[in-house]
C-alpha cells in the first residue's frame, strides 16, 4: 500500500491562502454530520491535521464541542488560533501529527480530518484512533469533489504544477497510481468500518485571484515550494486563465462531503 512520506512542514507558507481560497465547509454540512454522529455539547472532538482550523472552529461554534486541533505546521496553528479568537471559540491547538496520537487526547467522541488523511499512514492512524475513541465515537473524513469547472481552469493549474514543481507534483501523482488504495477501502479494513456519506453540492463563482490563491494554498504550488519562481508561476497562470476566459470569470460545481466511519 502506498504511503506518502511524512514531511512536517509540507504546508509551510500556505496558511495565508488556505482559509481564504479553499472550498469552505458549509455550516449545514457540519450540523448534519454532528447530528448524525450524535455529537453533544462538551464532547471531545479532535481536528487532526487541522491546518488553519476550519473544521475545528466550525464544530466548536456550531455544536459547542470541546475541540483540540493538531497540526505539524506552526504557521497553520498561528492562523488557526487567530481565526478561533475571531470566531469567539476556545480551542486547544497543539503542534503534532497523526504520529503523535496517544492518551493525552483521550477520550474522543469524534475525529475529523479535512483533506489530510492521504498524507498519513492511514491504517496506523485508524488503529491509534481506535484506542482513544469512545465506544460510540467515530472518524469523519471531510473533503470536496470536483464535478465541473467552466472554463476548465483546473487543467491549466495542473499543467503548470508539472512544469514549475515536478517533485512536489510527483507526491500528488502517487494517489493516481494503481497501488493507491482509496480511503473507503482503508476504512472498511479498519475498526471504523460502518460508513455513511453526507454531502452538499454547491456552485461557486471564481476570479483570477481566487484561482491563483487556491494554487498557492496547495503543497504542490505553495510559495515555499515555488521559491523564486512564484512571480513567473503567477504570471503564467494568469495569462493562461485569461486565454480561457478573457473576462477572468470562472465557475465550479463541487460536492463537499463528510464520510462518517463508525465501528460496526
Amino acid at each position: 500500500m502506498t504511503t506518502i512520506p511524512f514531511e512536517a512542514r509540507r504546508f509551510q507558507s500556505t496558511a495565508a491562502y488556505y482559509t481564504r481560497y479553499r472550498v469552505p465547509y458549509p455550516d449545514r454540512l457540519i450540523e448534519r454530520v454532528a447530528e448524525q454522529a450524535g455529537l453533544s455539547a462538551g464532547e471531545r472532538v479532535l481536528d487532526l491535521g487541522c491546518g488553519p482550523g476550519q473544521l475545528g472552529i466550525a464544530f466548536a461554534r456550531l455544536t459547542k464541542a470541546a475541540v483540540i486541533g493538531l497540526d505539524p505546521e506552526p504557521e497553520m496553528l498561528e492562523a488557526a488560533e487567530a481565526d478561533a479568537a475571531a470566531a469567539g471559540v476556545d480551542i486547544a491547538f497543539v503542534r503534532g501529527s497523526s504520529y503523535d496520537l496517544d492518551s493525552h487526547v483521550w477520550p474522543l467522541k469524534m475525529t475529523v480530518m479535512g483533506r489530510s488523511f492521504h498524507w498519513m499512514d492511514r491504517s496506523a492512524t485508524l488503529k491509534a484512533l481506535d484506542e482513544i475513541t469512545v465506544a460510540d465515537g467515530c472518524v469523519v473524513l471531510f473533503g470536496d469533489r470536483h464535478i465541473s469547472s467552466t472554463p476548465d481552469w483546473r487543467q491549466a493549474v495542473n499543467t503548470l504544477a508539472e512544469t514549475f514543481a515536478p517533485e512536489r507534483n510527483a507526491d500528488r501523482e502517487r494517489r493516481k497510481r494503481p497501488d493507491w488504495i482509496e480511503h473507503e477501502s482503508i476504512l472498511l479494513r479498519s475498526p471504523f468500518n460502518d460508513l455513511e456519506r453526507i454531502s452538499v453540492v454547491r456552485q461557486r463563482r471564481l476570479g483570477l485571484d481566487d484561482i491563483v490563491g487556491r494554487a498557492f494554498s496547495t503543497s504542490v504550488t505553495s510559495p515555499q515550494a515555488l521559491g523564486e519562481r512564484v512571480p513567473a508561476f503567477a504570471a503564467e497562470l494568469r495569462g493562461t486563465l485569461l486565454k480561457l476566459s478573457p473576462k477572468g470569470v470562472f465557475s465550479e460545481v463541487v460536492e463537499i462531503g463528510g464520510l462518517i466511519a463508525r465501528r460496526s
